[in-house]
Order: C-alpha cells, then structure tokens, then sequence
C-alpha cells in the first residue's frame, strides 16, 4: 500500500521491448536505498517489482496488460516519473490509501497559473466519473490530490509549488497523459450497497 506522497522525481535510463512486456530501467536514489529483488516501488503510481538493482537504479518489467491500462507504455529513456516505496507499518498516512492499481489514464486538458498555486484541469473516463467528488481525494501519476472541481468528463486539482517542483506534474502539458486511481474507499462502499440493494429485492 502507498499513500501517495511522492519520494523523488525519477527518470527511466533505459527501455527493454520483450515482446509481450517491457523491462525499464529507472535510476532512484531514495527509493533504490536497501533494495532487494521483489520490492515493490510506485512509477507513476503503478506498483511494480524490482527484478535487480545496483547503485542507484533498479529494473522492473512491466506486462502488456499494465502497458495497455496505464500511460506506462508512453514512457521513454529520459521520461521523469514519481516515484514510492510502499508505506512502513506504523508509518503516518500523509496522503491516503493508494493501491497502485491504476483505474484509467485522463489528460492534461489546461493549466491555470496562480501567483502561489496552479490549477489543473484532467479529463475524466465516464466509468470512473461517480467515483471523484469535490474535496474528495484522487491520485495523478501517483500523486494523492484533492479534487477542487469534479464534472461529468473532467476534474481540477489545485498544486502548491512542491508539488510543482518535485512531481511530473510540474512539467506535463495540455495533452499528456497521466494514470489515474480513485479513492478505493469509494468502490468498496459502491459494492457494499449494491450488494445491499439486491439482497433487499430477493
């Protein structure tokens, strides 16, 4: 589990194609301290294994199916990405619960400039629209945020300048994608009551 508090802004040195995956290369040097092979690290707030690591990069392979999902596979050598170790047990919850299960990809619709803070605007896929609320929580590119604004087809998130400054958020424009997971707390009380409602009419 993560929270979505990002760590450090990391970059992708290299890109293996395997044919039905992709094996990257990512250079980290927070979330690559005491590294062992099966850890599990945030990129963009997908979870991913560590299959090696040495010095301050590690690799992990990515399926088609997470490729296919997620706006992982419009990664290239060079892309900056967030990047989270998992949460410690006993560790504060800064953020909020994040799986690292990427729900869909939206993107960049505009950016709205403040004197202290950036609005930005995300579309939103309709599947995933009953999901977000106003002052609900939402993760971009692994990033935990409050919704400001939530429509039918997009929602804003308002960044302070650190977010600005350490995420991908800082430097993505109108047009890129970003992976989006909703608040899991949401889709498990959606189930709850839908599970009521039929039990109710048996």
């Amino acid at each position: 589990m993560f929270t979505g508090i990002v760590e450090e802004l990391g970059e992708i040195t290299a890109v293996e194609n395997l044919g039905d995956a992709s094996r990257f290369r990512l250079r980290g040097p927070v979330v690559t301290e005491g590294a062992q092979h099966g850890d599990s690290i945030a990129v963009n707030g997908v979870c991913l294994t560590v299959v090696e690591h040495e010095g301050d990069e590690f690799t992990a392979d990515v399926m088609a199916e997470t490729l296919k999902r997620s706006s992982l596979g419009a990664l290239a050598v060079g892309s900056r990405v967030n990047l989270e170790r998992p949460m410690a047990v006993g560790a504060r919850l800064g953020g909020h619960i994040v799986q690292g299960h990427v729900d869909g990809t939206g993107q960049i619709l505009a950016r709205t400039p403040s004197e202290n803070w950036e609005i930005v605007k995300v579309s939103l896929p309709a599947d995933l629209a009953r999901y977000v609320v106003e002052k609900g929580s939402i993760t971009v590119d692994g990033i935990s945020l409050t919704v400001v604004d939530a429509g039918a087809d997009h929602f804003t998130v308002s960044l302070i300048p650190t977010t600005l400054a350490l995420t991908t958020l800082g430097h993505k424009q109108p047009g890129d994608p970003v992976n989006l997971e909703v608040d899991v707390v949401a889709k498990y009380v959606e189930r709850l009551l839908g599970d009521r409602a039929q039990g109710a009419t048996k």
